[in-house]
């Protein structure tokens, strides 16, 4: 199988060297050369027109066969590459939505972090203004406990005042009696 293989890989290049010459200025000059040298033998009487018209016929009929031939193989041989580039091509399709289908997720996955994004900074957003109230809060209640302390300073104060002005009058009754 791999001898067969080598072979036709051998043929192959040489159909597409064929063909490749066949369709370059080379060849164009080399053939009107021959059909020029051809029709000019019976005129200097080398050959007989008749010999070199059946000669001339069978040679381009083989040419032409084996051209057939070969310009068939080459086609074969793109026919074959352009079929494994629209396989290649579908699968690049197919890999282009696939990529695609993931852009649309990820796009969809960016809207929900941002939505998440938005909620997470009304959320600090609320903390801080709670945090705000609770400092306001606690600072009027050190403000009343302040007041408070003051107030029950001058209450003592007041009572204590009292308790001095009590005792000296009980002195005084102490006295008196």
């Amino acid at each position: 199988m791999k001898k067969y293989n080598e072979k036709t890989e051998v043929l192959e290049k040489i159909a597409d060297r064929v063909t490749s010459w066949i369709g370059s200025i080379q060849s164009l000059i080399v053939h009107t050369l021959l059909f020029f040298t051809s029709f000019l033998l019976p005129m200097i009487h080398l050959v007989e027109f008749d010999k070199m018209l059946l000669i001339l016929t069978t040679v381009l009929s083989l040419e032409a066969i084996y051209l057939a031939i070969f310009i068939q193989m080459s086609v074969n041989k793109s026919h074959e590459k352009i079929e494994d580039i629209q396989e290649d091509i579908e699968e690049i399709s197919e890999d282009i939505e696939d990529i695609q289908e993931d852009i649309e997720e990820i796009n969809e996955d960016i809207e929900d972090i941002q939505e998440d994004i938005e909620e997470i900074s009304e959320d600090i957003e609320e903390i801080n203004e709670e945090e705000e109230e609770e400092d306001h809060i606690e600072r009027a209640k050190n403000v009343i406990l302040k007041s408070n302390v003051s107030s029950n300073k001058n209450e003592i104060k007041a009572l204590k005042d009292i308790i001095t002005q009590l005792k000296n009058e009980i002195e005084q009754l102490k006295n008196n009696e």
